[in-house]
């Protein structure tokens, strides 16, 4: 089926989708002008949505908003924003009464033509992400990247060749869901996160799974060897499977020995990339390269992969440098939003840190960043939410010891950076890497990342 047919599909049907935002703006306004029933639900209210309820209400679009906004729900079918869980009473009742609960995400593999390639993880997923995408385009692919980053592809289908490539980043929300698997599923790693939201880790690991439950026996899933939880699930998969690793030499699959990443198919092994190659920094760069490798392998040169790795400088907010004043050099890590996040961040600088930390608290224990911050921060500077439970994680390392680092505890993040300049001395790194969501001041990741740039770059 393609998108016209689908669209065709419900043209005499109701629509509902929930959530007024950047991943469903372009959704209501396919629906709207293909001449659907459609109703936007969003708990803001209409001044708060400005001027974007008075050009889908120029459409022809419905809008319910304010608290009450998922009342009543009747539509034939109804788009679930990925942040809202699919069992919350209202979808409930309305799944009860007959309505289709689907997403914008869902749709697209059903109308999508060209292969599908998607990761997930809890970390490196936007640089794998990327990567891939920059392998591929490389290669003279057309490709298109969407799902948790870039933007929307559903109303961008029709323009897909079978050729083509979608690469996709997708999150444990977008998957809990999820009926079918890409042609190639990447699972970069395993660990505690969203606990905020979902109920266990088990259903954390539960919706990581459909991205390759659904697999056909000619499908690729990629995992990676060295986590425990991924690797037991590479058992589970239905396709074929394909495993990477930094600690151990595989008889198939990608893996690191000594500075070299190799391949390893059919007995036959090569060498396809030096890590001094790879521009990024950090072993869990080394990771997300082998993950990409791993996904692409047979369909891109070698030579492009090393093209690649030479010249690609990162994605904004992953250890991305801000500037370096008075010999201080200032990276913005607000990606971090995990402990294993963090920790994967400070094991890329040789020398000890300056490091801001806390933020939302989504429920994850942060007994393990603990030791991690004796080991490599200098000066640790506290702000938000979670500053207590880190402090407690840090005292309670075995390794701490009084005053080794010095803890430090700020209101916001422009009396951190401020503090941090003060302190540091010629040679320093200041490292923005939370360990935490940034919902406790700031709306998102993005936009805690922007403000710490603007506050470093403001410095005199």
């Amino acid at each position: 089926m393609n998108l016209q047919e689908y669209l065709h599909s419900i043209q005499d049907k109701t629509v509902a989708v929930i959530g007024i935002g950047v991943s469903n703006t372009p959704l209501l306004e396919l629906l709207a002008k293909s001449g659907i029933s459609v109703t936007a639900c969003d708990k803001k209210d209409r001044e708060a949505l400005g001027e974007t309820a008075d050009r889908l209400e120029s459409m022809g679009v419905q809008l319910k908003l304010g608290p009450r906004y998922l009342r009543g729900l009747r539509q034939d079918i109804i788009f679930r924003t990925p942040g809202l869980r699919p069992d919350v009473p209202e979808l409930l009742e309305a799944r009860e009464r007959g309505s289709v609960i689907t997403s914008e995400m869902e749709v697209f593999f059903e109308v999508c033509p060209c292969p599908i390639l998607a990761v997930s993880g809890s970390d490196g997923k936007t640089t794998t992400t990327t990567v891939i995408s920059e392998f591929l385009k490389k290669e003279g692919k057309r490709v298109y990247v969407g799902g948790n980053i870039g933007h929307p592809l559903l109303a961008e289908a029709d323009q897909m060749r079978p050729d083509d490539v979608a690469v996709l980043e997708l999150s444990s929300f977008q998957l809990m869901t999820m009926k079918r698997s890409p042609h190639v599923a990447v699972l970069t790693n395993l660990a505690p996160n969203h606990l905020d939201v979902h109920k266990d880790m088990a259903e954390y690991v539960a919706a990581k799974e459909n991205l390759f439950l659904h697999q056909s026996d000619d499908d690729l899933a990629v995992f990676n060897r060295d986590n425990k939880i991924t690797y037991e699930l590479s058992k589970e998969a239905r396709g074929r499977v394909r495993l990477f690793s930094r600690t151990c030499e595989l008889e198939e699959g990608v893996f690191l020995r000594d500075d070299a990443i190799i391949c390893r198919s059919g007995g036959v092994e090569r060498e396809v990339l030096k890590t001094e190659d790879i521009f990024l920094p950090g072993v869990h760069n080394i990771e997300n390269y082998m993950a990409a490798i791993a996904a692409v392998d047979g369909l891109v040169s070698d030579e492009t992969i090393r093209e690649v790795a030479r010249t690609f400088q990162g994605v904004e907010h992953r250890i991305e440098l801000v500037r370096t004043l008075r010999g201080v050099r200032y990276y913005n890590d607000s990606i971090a939003s995990s402990p294993s996040r963090t920790i994967a961040g400070l094991r890329s600088f040789p020398e000890k840190v300056i490091l801001i930390a806390g933020g939302y608290d989504k429920h994850i224990p942060f007994g393990v960043l603990g030791p991690e911050i004796v080991e490599h921060v200098k000066l640790l500077i506290l702000c938000g939410a979670t500053a207590d439970q880190i402090r407690a994680a840090v005292v309670g390392a075995p390794n701490y010891r009084q005053g080794c680092p010095e803890m430090v505890e700020v209101h916001t993040l422009q009396e951190a950076v401020e503090t941090a300049s003060n302190r540091a001395v010629s040679g320093d790194v200041v490292t923005l890497s939370p360990a935490c969501a940034a919902f406790d001041q700031f709306p998102n990741f993005m936009v805690r990342g922007t403000v710490f740039k603007s506050i470093v770059n403001d410095l005199k």
